[in-house]
C-alpha cells in the first residue's frame, strides 16, 4: 500500500509490525533488519568477548524472544560505559493451552489462555489467526523450532446478538474462562479425521506426543503450512492475532491503525535507530560507549522469565565486555539506560483522565514518564538529558505523570535500574493502549528515531561534561 503524503519511516514500521504479530516474529525481523546493516550474530554459548573487534557489530538472541544488539568503539576498552535503549516485543494476546481441543454444539472450539492486561473485549468479532513458533523433527539435529504465521482468517470469538441479551448493549461484560472461547470451525469438518479424533485412542501414546491434545484439522493445518507431516510436530507456542494488516489513517495519514504498537514502535524505532548509526559509521570514531538495543519479552507479565527486564541479559553482556569487578563498576558507572515504552496520550473523550498540565498529544514529540513512587525510573538528571539530546536533533518532548486518584503503570526501566544504571522511562504518545487495534502519530515514529540516533551519537561526549557527584 502507498502513501504519497505518509512519513517514510511510518511506512517501514507498517511492514515490521504486519510482518511481526509475535515476539519470535519481532526477534527474527529486527535480526535480518541489523544483519543487512552488518551486524554479525553470535551465541552466548560461544567465547565471543575474545573475538570483538574495534568497529565491530553484534547482536545475539536467547530463546526466539528476546534480542541485545551492540556496536564495539575504533578505541574501545573494558570499563567503558554502554549506551542501552530497551523495549520489550511482547503485547497482550490470546495464546493457545496445551491441550487446547474443544467441541460444543457442533463446533470446533480452540481452548486459549489471557495473556497481559488485554482490553479483551476488542477481540470480539475480529478475523484471527495464529503465529508463532513450532518444535519439529527433522534436519541435522534432529529437532528445530520454527517460525510459523499463518496469513489467513482461521479463528473468530462472536459476541452474542443483542437479541439474545438485551443488556449487552450498554454494558459488555463476559467469562474469559466460559464466553471467550474462538471457534475454529464446525464438527463436520472433522467428518475424515483420523480415528483417534472420534473417540477411538490410539492403544499407546508417548510422552512426546501431542496428537491427542488438539484438533488434528489443526495440526494438519500447521503441517502443511511448515512442509512437515502432523507426526512430526512435537510442541508448539501459538497466539492469535488479527489478520487486519496496520495501516496509515487520518485526513492527512496522520495516525497508524495497528496492533502490538505497545510496544512493537519502541522496539522498530530502536532496531533502525542502531542499524543507521552503524550503516554511516558514526560509531567507529568514538572513543566512549559502546551503543547497545535489548528487546526484551515478558514486559507485559513482569519480566521475570530468562528473556524478560529482570534476566541476565544486560547484566550478562555488561559482564563479558568488563570481566573483572572493577572495570565492571567503572562500566555501570558510565552507563546509560533509555527505558522506552509507549505512552498515553490526552484522549478527546477521556481528558479529565489526564493531570491538568500533563496531556501528551500524538505526534507532538517525545513523552519523558515520570512518576514520584518510581514506577517509572526517570529523575531530573534523565529528563535532562533527554531533553538536550532530543534538542540536537531539532525535536520536542513532552512530560507525562499520572493523576494523584490513579494507579501508574510501569516499565523494564525500574528492573533495570536496579542494576545501578542511570535509567529514564520515555515513550511515544498513543491511544487504546492493549486494544486489539491501536492508534498512534505516524510521525512520532521519525520523533523517536531520531532521539535514539542522537542518544547512539552524542551521549558519552554529554556525559563528559555532567558533574553530579
Amino acid at each position: 500500500m502507498l502513501y504519497s503524503t505518509a512519513p517514510e519511516a511510518a511506512t517501514r514500521f507498517l511492514h515490521f509490525v504486519n510482518a511481526s504479530p509475535t515476539p519470535f516474529h519481532a526477534v527474527y525481523n529486527a535480526a535480518l533488519r541489523l544483519e543487512k546493516a552488518g551486524f554479525r550474530k553470535v551465541t552466548e554459548k560461544e567465547n565471543w568477548e575474545t573475538d570483538l573487534q574495534a568497529g565491530g557489530k553484534y547482536y545475539f538472541t536467547r530463546n526466539q524472544s528476546s534480542l541485545l544488539a551492540f556496536t564495539i568503539p575504533q578505541k574501545w576498552q573494558p570499563g567503558a560505559g554502554v549506551s542501552i535503549v530497551a523495549t520489550h516485543v511482547d503485547s497482550p494476546n490470546l495464546r493457545i493451552r496445551p491441550i487446547s481441543k474443544r467441541v460444543a454444539s457442533g463446533y470446533l472450539q480452540v481452548g486459549v489462555e489471557t495473556y497481559g492486561g488485554g482490553i479483551w473485549h476488542s477481540w470480539f468479532d475480529r478475523d484471527l489467526s495464529l503465529a508463532g513458533r513450532v518444535v519439529v523433527a527433522g534436519g541435522a539435529s534432529g529437532f528445530t523450532s520454527k517460525l510459523i504465521k499463518i496469513d489467513r482468517p482461521l479463528l473468530r470469538i462472536p459476541t452474542l446478538a443483542i437479541h439474545l441479551d438485551r443488556g449487552s448493549g450498554e454494558n459488555f461484560k463476559f467469562n474469559p474462562e466460559t464466553e471467550f472461547t474462538p471457534i475454529l470451525g464446525l464438527v463436520a469438518s472433522e467428518l475424515n479425521a483420523k480415528s483417534s479424533e472420534k473417540g477411538s485412542e490410539p492403544p499407546t501414546t508417548p510422552a512426546s506426543s501431542i496428537q491427542n491434545n488438539h484438533h488434528s484439522v489443526l495440526l494438519t493445518l500447521l503441517a502443511e503450512e511448515l512442509h512437515v507431516s502432523p507426526e512430526e510436530i512435537h510442541d508448539f507456542e501459538l497466539q492469535l492475532y488479527d489478520t487486519q494488516p496496520s495501516v496509515l489513517g487520518g485526513l492527512n495519514n496522520e495516525f497508524i491503525f495497528s496492533p502490538r504498537m505497545d510496544n512493537l514502535v519502541s522496539s522498530f524505532c530502536a532496531v533502525e535507530a542502531l542499524s543507521e548509526h552503524a550503516s554511516a559509521n558514526l560509531f567507529s570514531d568514538l572513543k566512549g560507549n559502546v551503543n547497545c538495543i535489548a528487546l526484551f519479552n515478558h514486559e507485559e507479565i513482569g519480566s521475570v522469565s530468562t528473556s524478560g527486564a529482570e534476566s541476565s541479559l544486560i547484566p550478562s553482556l555488561l559482564q563479558r565486555l568488563s570481566p573483572s569487578p572493577s572495570l565492571l563498576a567503572q562500566s555501570i558507572a558510565k552507563s546509560f539506560l533509555v527505558s522506552s515504552d509507549m505512552g498515553h496520550a490526552v484522549h478527546p473523550n477521556y481528558a479529565s483522565k489526564h493531570e491538568e498540565n500533563h496531556k501528551p498529544r500524538m505526534n507532538g514529540g517525545i513523552v519523558i514518564k515520570t512518576n514520584a513512587k518510581q514506577r517509572y525510573a526517570s529523575d531530573a538528571i534523565g529528563s535532562f538529558v533527554v531533553k538536550k539530546l532530543v534538542e540536537k536533533k531539532g525535536g520536542k518532548v513532552q512530560e507525562y505523570e499520572v493523576r494523584n486518584d490513579m494507579a501508574c503503570g510501569s516499565t523494564v526501566g525500574p528492573f533495570l535500574s536496579k542494576l545501578g544504571l542511570r535509567v529514564v522511562d520515555v515513550g511515544n504518545a498513543m491511544l487504546s493502549m492493549h486494544s486489539i487495534r491501536e492508534t498512534a502519530g505516524s510521525h512520532d515514529v521519525q520523533h523517536a528515531i531520531d532521539f535514539f540516533g542522537s542518544f547512539f551519537e552524542g551521549f558519552a561526549e554529554f556525559d563528559a561534561q555532567l558533574t553530579i557527584d
